[in-house]
């Protein structure tokens, strides 16, 4: 906390995003994760009951499961690290974690601080490395009774087939293709700015991010017009610049697959919007890794756009007429991860969120969290659920013990 700005500084240069992120968001978390843990396993209830007729109590009691696997992604480094490092020290066990090989300098210095303030040797051991190497050996090792992740889907699957002969317990947060829903009667003032920075903070690499927007069709050409505006104005350039609003993309690999899907829309003949527009950056950032909001239409739901994940800032609008015609399409992906709806009806936000397939549905707003209600998704998008509760109880065994009087 009191190196805010030196850990900042190191989360933008090795991730790409801008340091103001950073500095708002990511290292601030990072101590709000810790704080949330060490304070809320206190207050965790376990149950009792008395069998009167029986003559018995019940009671039960936890236990740290042991050691425990965790590896991170690269899009939200230490956020997302210390998501899953701090429940786990809370509820007693120790940790072998892996930071993404590509981001991982800050997980280097959080491990520098915990030694600093005497956190024991073999607490939390970070290793680095590679995911078929340093992450298959701790997946597979018949030591470590959990695995935490979170990255793609097809690294989760991985991690299910080749611990399946060890029985651990798995915590799998995987990709999501998440949709917008906004109905006629939404407040376009407070949507908009909302539903732009859900669709392209932190380069839109974010497992949560905004990639699908279905418009009903009455305001469809009119928020489109507005969304589009504002897309464009968004600056793009040097992380250092406070002015920018999305810094680099993580790898020259991985904004090569984003632009792919650009060269995709135009040879499916959708309707590119705005994002090919000439990038006037700065001379050291001229061989950076930088890509414009990017908004397509005229895109149909079955296309690779619309059901796989980019995992950039690259978004699909479209129309749609009814309540029940949008469920389906927004329930028509392999992902489950979250949802946003925009609306004033109250009887449609519940029906519409009880009804989509995903973990999460935010409605009149996005990346609302709270740590003492569950996250994760559902479908491809992962299993189990991360947050007070669902974190100590995955960290934890819980035994019953039964008490003849």
């Amino acid at each position: 906390e009191t190196r805010l700005d030196e850990f900042a500084q190191a989360e933008s240069r090795d991730q790409g995003k801008p340091v103001w992120l950073a500095k708002a968001i990511d290292i601030p978390r990072c101590v709000h994760n810790f704080r949330f843990f060490a304070s809320g396993c206190q207050h965790v209830i376990d149950t009792s009951t008395v069998l009167t007729q029986a003559g018995a109590t019940n009671y039960t009691c936890r236990t740290p499961v042991g050691v425990v696997g965790q590896i991170s992604p690269w899009n939200l480094p230490i956020y997302l690290l210390s998501f899953k490092i701090a429940p786990a020290l809370a509820a007693g066990c120790t940790v072998v974690c892996k930071p993404s090989e590509m981001t991982s300098l800050t997980a280097y210095m959080l491990a520098k601080v915990m030694s600093e303030v005497g956190l024991p040797p073999g607490v939390c051991n970070m290793v680095f490395g590679t995911g078929p190497k340093a992450g298959e050996a701790i997946v597979t090792h018949p030591d470590v009774s959990a695995i935490s992740f979170t990255g793609s889907t097809a690294t989760g699957e991985r991690i299910q087939r080749v611990s399946a002969p060890y029985c651990k317990k798995l915590s799998l947060e995987l990709g999501g293709k998440n949709a917008g829903i906004v109905f006629a009667d939404a407040d376009l003032e407070k949507c908009l700015p909302v539903i732009i920075r859900s669709s392209f903070i932190n380069q839109g690499e974010v497992c949560l991010t905004t990639s699908r927007i279905f418009v009903q069709e009455p305001i469809f050409e009119t928020f489109v017009t507005r969304y589009v505006e504002k897309a464009k104005s968004i600056k793009v350039g040097d992380p250092e610049d406070s002015n920018n609003m999305l810094g680099a993309i993580n790898t020259k690999e991985h904004l090569a697959k984003i632009k792919s899907y650009v060269e995709y829309a135009k040879q499916e003949g959708c309707t590119i919007l705005c994002g090919l527009e000439d990038l006037q950056l700065p001379e050291k950032n001229k061989k950076g890794y930088f890509m414009r909001p990017t908004v397509i239409t005229n895109v149909s739901d079955d296309s690779r756009l619309m059901q796989e994940e980019i995992f950039g800032p690259v978004t699909c609008v479209v129309p749609f007429k009814t309540e029940e015609e949008v469920i389906d399409r927004a329930n028509n992906v392999k992902y489950g991860l979250c949802a946003s709806v925009w609306t004033e009806n109250s009887g449609v936000t519940h029906r519409v969120s009880q009804a989509l397939d995903v973990g999460t549905v935010w409605v009149n707003c996005w990346l609302l969290r709270d740590l003492n209600v569950p996250f994760g998704g559902c479908k491809y998008s992962g299993i189990g659920r991360e947050g007070l509760k669902d974190s100590l109880d995955f960290y934890t065994e819980v035994k019953t013990v039964c008490i003849k009087h």
